[in-house]
């Protein structure tokens, strides 16, 4: 078998699983989410516990669910024998995962975590294991097989279990209304929340760096005042200021093949009307979702009074670290 096969083969092994899981989601999975809620509400946290591979999972599961709004921490489960379970409280919800439900370590550390007033969510396979039956919910993540050519090593598993805990996420963000706002608050260094947090005026170009130009101006002056400022496009203004087109190096470039006397046209006569305009109060989220649906590479920023106030150039985004 080639490697381009075996690798197509454990992606289709992992799809299958995944499917797998997903037929099996009943009421159970309604209740997690409910408990989760519940104990949000009371401003208490989920508690994320797992051995070898289901740990590592486990992080993740527990950094995507801070990362939405859910408070959560890993609990090692050597370590909660040693002091850790400081981190316990009553109220607090624990999601104890361990594919065979039989995790020696997950199962010594189950009555210390009884004393508390504790509700227990386990993700397993192992549906009438030993850590099902001492759980108030029970996920289950059982595969037909691992990805692994000797059906041991955790791939499969690993893979259903994330996804168990990516819906359990999702679900929880949804069930609590939680919005895009809330994410950015989370995630102030991220991109999203950078384009959230910030409004089109604080990223636009502006002063000398935002070229504009009465359209009674000629073609040739206007590449001037393009070339001072250093842009590739010009907001065309009439004579009151407002907006009414806008001149780029593209449309230089089109018109120069065919009209010999380009440089003594007017701007009004070559311009490009009614550009897209994006208001300086936006969220820069706006300017971003403008140049995903839209084939520009310069978006004019405009006042309340439809004056041109600045430019944003979709060059200038990755520097921001916006796209």
């Amino acid at each position: 078998m080639s490697h381009l096969a075996r690798a197509r083969e454990v992606f289709d092994v992992e799809l299958a699983a995944v499917r797998a899981v997903r037929a099996q989601l009943d009421t159970q999975f309604e209740l997690a989410v409910d408990v989760i809620v519940e104990a949000l509400r009371q401003r208490r946290k989920t508690i994320v516990v797992g051995i070898g591979k289901s740990g590592a999972v486990g992080r993740k599961i527990a950094a995507t669910l801070t990362s939405t709004g859910t408070t959560s921490v890993v609990l090692d489960g050597v370590d909660a024998m040693h002091g850790d379970l400081g981190v316990v409280s009553d109220g607090d919800v624990v999601l104890a995962l361990s594919y065979s439900g039989e995790s020696e370590e997950l199962l010594n550390l189950l009555p210390a975590l009884k004393r508390f007033s504790v509700k227990i969510i386990s993700i397993t396979g192992g549906v009438k294991s030993s850590l099902a039956k001492h759980s108030d919910i029970v996920l289950n993540v059982h595969v037909p097989k691992e990805a692994c050519p000797f059906n041991l090593a955790p791939t499969s598993s690993t893979t259903a279990t994330l996804v168990m805990g990516d819906a359990l996420a999702m679900a929880v963000l949804q069930a609590r209304g939680f919005k895009q706002s809330d994410y950015a608050k989370y995630h102030p260094s991220g991109a999203i929340g950078r384009a959230m947090l910030l409004r089109v005026g604080d990223i636009m170009r502006s002063g000398e760096r935002n070229a504009i130009a009465e359209e009674s101006l000629t073609v040739k002056q206007a590449l001037l005042v393009m070339t001072k400022a250093k842009s590739g496009s010009l907001a065309v203004v009439n004579a009151r200021g407002k907006l009414t087109g806008v001149f780029t190096d593209g449309d230089f470039r089109r018109h120069m093949s065919t009209d010999n006397d380009l440089l003594s046209r007017p701007l009004k006569s070559v311009m490009t009307p009614n550009p897209i305009t994006v208001r300086d109060t936006a969220l820069a989220m706006e300017a971003v979702k403008i140049f995903n649906e839209r084939n520009i590479d310069d978006l004019i920023v405009v006042n309340a009074k439809h004056q041109p106030v600045g430019l944003v150039d979709s060059q200038d985004l990755p520097k921001l670290k916006m796209m």
